[in-house]
């Protein structure tokens, strides 16, 4: 009890309440800050940082106009149409303007001397507000905070390239996939959606390509892989791109069409199916000839009239052999038709057949499309022979 009596004594000292007060205003203003910059809390710790900076320069401008021009009040109007809301920006910019009026006042007309407040230094400053003011009230109507669009276009980058992976698959089989977007940019219109089905014996995999490319079709692409990776292995293969098509034409987009590829493929015999909706042929390296082969499926593009029906062509991949399947941005270009384009790929992919294809997908991309202003796509699917083992050990070593 006296030990009690004295904790509760202690605590109710000055420091104490002090130190408790102390704690209690850093931890509000740090989750603050962190709901903020999470896009979920008030903007009012950038208005009051951005309001303390006006009087601060208004000042330095007043004493020493040379080294700090009028125009230097540009800096809080920009940096306020980036971080604050519309109501917000309103305020500041209005301290702003009074910030303009008191240095007019304090430096005197412009006609009688340099690095005064001009009608030009109003009308950058006023630009830069008109234009602040659009960018915030755009970013109201969408309802994404600028410090959450960057993160947003992240997740959405990262959901696309998970969505993209290939199922690890059993000794003897080897897969990679690589994706290149138009223009150096982090979205494509290409994706892939894979899964072991029927107990994991069966590989199907499903490579399409949004019309668009780059950042156009990223999103589309997006709502696409989800939606074709929910449709993989809950539906019998020959029913997996008739479904596709319906969601597709349900969508009614401006661009709503699609190209695809369905792989369907028996890990312990080899034997597969290659279903298309409109898409480039597959090619099939045959170990024993060492020729490509093209399997080309019929079908008619996704999303452009229902009913459409979708044949497969089969074939089986024996030790040593590689299915390799891509999208027409890698073969066909403007300047160069579609066979070129295969011919190239081939030919490029002819100097791997000897130590093996690990590692050949991101550069044959580079190797035959490097330049190419479209998304590009190539997967490898390789049953390892004892050729290929010992190419690999022999590079091990």
């Amino acid at each position: 009890m006296a030990a009690g009596r004295q904790r509760r004594a202690e605590a109710d000292t000055f420091p104490a309440r002090l130190r408790k007060q102390w704690h209690r205003a850093r931890v509000g203003l740090r989750r603050s800050a962190v709901d903020y910059f999470r896009g979920d809390g008030s903007d009012w710790i950038a208005l009051a940082g951005l309001l303390l900076t006006i009087p601060v320069i208004a000042a330095t401008t007043m004493v020493n106009s040379v080294w700090c021009s009028p125009a230097a009040l540009v800096l809080p109007v920009v940096v306020g149409g980036l971080v604050l809301r519309p109501a917000s920006l309103l305020g500041l910019y209005a301290a702003a303007a009074t910030a303009l009026i008191v240095e007019s006042v304090q430096l005197g007309p412009y006609t009688e001397g340099p690095s005064r407040v001009t009608p030009g230094v109003v009308l950058v400053v006023a630009a830069c507000g008109f234009f602040g003011l659009l960018l915030a009230q755009f970013r109201s109507r969408v309802g994404v905070p600028w410090r959450r669009g960057h993160t947003m276009l992240f997740d959405l980058r990262e959901r696309i390239r998970v969505q993209s992976k290939l199922p690890k698959l059993p000794p003897g089989w080897h897969r990679e996939m690589a994706l290149r977007p138009a223009g150096g940019q982090s979205f494509s219109g290409d994706f892939v959606v894979a899964a072991r089905t029927g107990g994991g014996r069966t590989l199907e995999v499903v490579l399409t390509d949004v019309s668009g490319k780059g950042m156009d079709a990223g999103s589309r692409a997006l709502l696409l892989s989800g939606a074709f990776g929910g449709l993989l292995g809950s539906l019998p293969p020959h029913a997996f791109l008739p479904a596709a098509n319906g969601y597709l034409l349900r969508q009614d987009w401006e661009e709503g069409f699609a190209t695809s590829i369905h792989l369907v493929l028996d890990l312990d015999s080899g034997d597969y199916e290659l279903y298309s909706a409109g898409h480039p042929p597959g090619l099939q390296l045959s170990a024993g000839t060492g020729r490509w082969e093209e399997k080309a499926a019929e079908g008619p593009l996704l999303g452009v009239y229902d009913g459409a029906q979708f044949d497969p062509v089969k074939g089986s991949l024996r030790p040593g052999d590689v299915l390799m399947l891509f999208t027409d941005g890698l073969v066909e270009t403007s300047e160069r038709d579609i066979v070129e384009g295969i011919d190239r790929l081939t030919g490029e992919a002819d100097r791997y057949v000897a130590g093996g294809f690990h590692g050949a997908a991101w550069h044959l991309i580079e190797a035959v499309a490097k330049d190419v202003n479209d998304d590009r796509a190539l997967l490898l699917i390789c049953r390892e022979g004892p050729t290929t083992a010992q190419a690999l050990a022999a590079n091990a070593s």
